[in-house]
């Protein structure tokens, strides 16, 4: 019999995740599966149980190979031959937060459930957030085999 939580049940808590020097694509699949609660065991796909996440020094995120000179971002205005493109090191010069955000944004579900969860991503250029009250637990990104380390 499969046991599904109440909207009373659910507690979050707060992760710091560092980004120096991490790769945008497997930093988005970490916060991505901690935003939903996949990392819980009492996930459920249509609830919003996941936990928030603090990603500070994002200014010094990397994009493997030459994807930041060559990867498009496309978007559309609306209007006839609105289509615009840019390219990760414009967005990042811009505004710096906005690569990790867009490939989140792209690994969470559509339609409201996704929007909601995507609130609970909190970015910030330099080593200095104001959630530190919350006392977030840091997430250590392992270079050598890929694994997360969960520190309190």
């Amino acid at each position: 019999m499969t046991k599904f939580v109440k909207k009373d049940q659910l507690s979050s808590s707060w992760y710091e995740i560092d980004a120096t020097n991490a790769v945008v694509g497997r930093l988005a699949t970490v916060i991505s599966k901690i935003i939903r609660g996949k990392n819980k065991p009492s996930y459920t796909p249509h609830m919003d149980h996941g936990d928030f996440v603090i990603v500070k020094n994002i200014e010094q995120i990397k994009f493997t190979g030459k994807k930041f000179q060559n990867k498009r971002y496309y978007r559309h205005t609306g209007y006839p031959g609105g289509i615009k493109e840019t390219t990760p090191e414009k967005l990042h010069k811009k505004k710096p937060s906005e690569t990790l955000k867009l490939a989140v944004k792209r690994m969470l579900p559509g339609g409201v459930l996704g929007k909601k969860q995507l609130t609970k991503l909190k970015i910030y250029t330099g080593n200095v957030h104001p959630h530190s009250s919350q006392n977030p637990k840091l997430i250590e990104l392992d270079k050598l085999n890929n694994k997360n380390i969960i520190r309190n």
